[in-house]
Parts: C-alpha cells; structure tokens; sequence
C-alpha cells in the first residue's frame, strides 16, 4: 500500500470553511421552514376558530386535531404546543415579517418573546434580536433586565416607538433612542462598599467584554482617560467609544454623586473638542453619555440635554428589585408620553434617512 499524500493545511482549510458553510446553511434553511410551519399551523387553526362564534369550539378543536397530529406526527403537535402556535399567528400577524425574522431568530426565540404583553415591546425584542444575533439565552437574560423598558425609545410616543421599528425593519440605522438606556445594570462589577470613581472605571476596564455586552452590541472601546487640551488647560474624558451603528464616537463620564447642571458644560467641552479634532469624514456628531449614582428627571428636562447630544443615565451597582424597577420603569414611560402627548411628535427617518 503506498504512503498517503500530506494533505495542503490550506486545502483542509478550505474544505472545512465549506462544510461548516454548508451545515449553517442547511441549520438556517431547516429553522426557518420549522417556524414558517408552525405559524402557519397557527394562522389557520386561529381562522378556523375566529370563522366559528361559538367561545367552547376554539377549546374542542384545538384539543381535536391535537390528538390527530400527535397520532401521525410526534408530541411536537401536543395541545400547549399548538396553543403556542396560534398565540405566535396572533402576536406576528404578519407572515412577511415572520419570514424576514425566521432567518435569524428560531422558534426557541419566538416562545421567549410570545409571553409578552406588549406588542412593541415584542417587536423591539424580536427586531434588536434579529440584528444584533442574540443567542435564547443572551434574548431571556435581556428581557429578564427589562431592556426594553429601560431604553429610551420606550418613553416616547406608541406612533413613534412603531414608526422607529417599522424604519429599523425595512434596513434603516439604529437610532439613539435605541441604543441608550437608563439605567444601566453594572451589578456584574462587583464593586465594594464605599467604592471610587477610579474603582468604577478600573472594573469596568476588567470587565469590559461584559460592560460592552451591557451596553449594547455596536460599541468598540476606544480609550480611557482620553486627554483633551484646550488652551493651556489639560482634561481627561473617563471612556471613550465607538458605536459603528450611529457612525460616532461616543463620550463617557463616570460619576458617583448624582447628576449636576456643571456636568453639561464639562461633557459640552469635550464633545466639541471631539468634533474638531476626532470626528472623522462621513460620521455624526459625537454624542456623550453622563453616567451616574441618580438623577433629579426634572433638571435633566430643564437642561434640554437632547440639544446638545447629550444623555444622562443612572447605573446600579447592585441587582435590584426586579419587580420593583419594572413598576418605576413602567412609571416614567408613562410620565414621559404624558408629557409628549402635550407637544408635537418628534420627526423620525424614513427608510432612506429623510425626515418626514
């Protein structure tokens, strides 16, 4: 028998790539067949139950042709899974949008986002989940977070908060209201009693791949400490960022007491100076983020932050009261579109970047 040939690394190389191709390929196809179908179950047993007035004949069919396709297909037809599927047609009427999502999302995505209430908040979740590629086990722990509640898209208007979505679905940016939140859950941290700014920042510095996560898919790290000279003067900007959904750097100040009026003009300083001097061709405008212990809602309205790309938020050192920042949460979003039902709707971009 004569001595085998040494294979080329290259060509192994090679190979490889196209199996492991081909086999996501396959994985990706059979997903989103395996959703599909179970919509469209879905869609039709709700149309024969909506066809019919009568409230105990949803119960009696669902139950019916349960045990028919058990029988011919496996439990994966079981009455709870058939229930699910018709509160999938229910929540995703539509089955072009259904099949936009399927290629990225798997049915185990879906039955995470199915029990929420909210239809926004289900579309958000399934629309970041779609472009950021969360696993169901990064989907669960976000909305475990209340990610959703937290940004700062969810205190605008319901008309907004849809029209953003529907601008992100049909190949629109990320807008900033999407990616900022507040607050910001740094429990992972670790921090101690009686901890310094300097500790704050040198553990975010430790677990940084942790912080970004937090932070939201997009951002690169760029510098700590970054030094900005004006005039004959030194100042050191704490964190510095950038998101490459936003096309700009992103400014970061780490504070421990709660938020003050001088902190506007400090981020107002250094945001001007990145402009000048960082802002590269074809990005936006550098956008800061105050982050810090509290935060009096009122000054920060008074301030008109937004004017000046500026954003506040709170950061929590330590796990919270689930239940309870959900009810506080629940409470400025209510507070916020009360307030915005008093003046006009802010603009938002259209698929191609206009304002309409």
């Amino acid at each position: 028998m004569g001595k085998l040939a040494k294979a080329n690394p290259s060509l192994l190389s090679e190979l490889r790539d196209l199996i492991e191709q081909a086999r996501h390929h396959v994985a990706q196809t059979a997903n989103s067949a395996l959703t599909m179908l179970y919509w469209r179950v879905g869609n039709r047993i709700r149309r024969e139950v909506l066809d019919d007035s009568r409230a105990e004949y949803g119960t009696q069919i669902v139950a019916t042709v349960s045990r028919q396709l058990v029988r011919d297909y496996g439990r994966g037809f079981a009455e709870k899974s058939l229930r699910r599927m018709v509160q999938f047609a229910e929540a995703f009427p539509d089955q072009k949008i259904v099949a936009t999502l399927s290629r990225e999302l798997s049915w185990s995505h879906f039955v995470e986002i199915l029990p929420l209430k909210q239809a926004l908040e289900r579309e958000y979740y399934a629309e970041i989940c779609r472009i950021e590629r969360w696993s169901v086990r990064t989907l669960r722990e976000r909305i475990a977070s209340q990610l959703y509640l937290r940004t700062a898209l969810a205190k605008q208007p319901e008309a907004v908060v849809q029209a953003e979505i529907s601008h992100l679905r049909a190949g629109g940016q990320m807008t900033p209201d999407m990616v900022f939140r507040d607050p910001y859950m740094l429990d992972f941290l670790g921090l101690p009693e009686g901890y310094s700014e300097r500790d704050l920042e040198t553990a975010i510095l430790r677990d940084m791949e942790r912080f970004l996560l937090e932070m939201g898919v997009g951002f690169t790290f760029a510098a700590r400490q970054k030094r900005i000279t004006v005039g004959a003067d030194d100042f050191y900007l704490d964190l510095l960022f950038y998101h490459r959904h936003l096309r700009r750097l992103v400014a970061v100040e780490l504070k421990l007491e709660t938020f003050q009026p001088a902190h506007k003009g400090q981020m107002e300083l250094y945001l001007r100076w990145l402009d000048k001097n960082e802002r590269a061709a074809g990005e936006e405008a550098p956008i800061g983020l105050i982050l810090c212990a509290g935060a009096d809602k009122e000054q920060v309205e008074l301030m008109d932050l937004g004017a000046s790309n500026i954003r506040v938020a709170e950061y929590l050192a330590h796990i919270p009261d689930l239940a309870l920042l959900q009810n506080q949460l629940h409470r400025a979003i209510e507070r916020a579109r009360e307030r915005a039902s008093t003046g006009a709707l802010p603009h938002v971009p259209d698929a191609e970047g206009e304002q309409q």
